[in-house]
């Protein structure tokens, strides 16, 4: 299986650039993630949503990749925020429970949709 970037743009009167990632997200196919994420910032995009919740499997370089985008968001003073729902991805989420499982969930800013996501008064849910 492969992994699948979308980059939906304009998202919350521009403020937000929401990328939808689907598949898997492994050694292969993260370096793909790292550029779509490099791209966006290199476009002067610093407000990003990452949307994993159709991602069905993610190995340690994909975990990799998003520790590394919320260093590089850091470094640029911009905000990343992820969604990983309950329930996505047929059967729940494979990255919260990977996050979860390697206790690195915490690091993120996580909502269940991208509504919530790109709406300033909305709060991230609880790790």
């Amino acid at each position: 299986m492969t992994l699948e970037v979308t980059h939906v743009t304009d998202v919350t009167d521009g403020e937000w650039a929401v990328l939808r990632v689907s598949g898997e997200l492994d050694l292969v196919t993260s370096p793909g993630l790292r550029q779509s994420v490099h791209d966006v910032v290199a476009a002067g995009r610093h407000s990003i949503v990452l949307d994993l919740s159709e991602v069905v499997f993610c190995d340690s370089s994909g975990v990799g990749v998003l520790i590394a985008a919320r260093r590089l968001m850091r470094s640029c003073r911009g905000r990343l925020r992820l969604i990983l729902p309950a329930r996505g991805a047929v059967d729940g989420s494979h990255v919260n429970r990977v996050l979860g499982a390697l206790g690195v969930r915490r690091l993120f800013d996580v909502y269940p949709d991208v509504d919530a996501a790109t709406d300033e008064e909305s709060r991230p849910l609880s790790a």
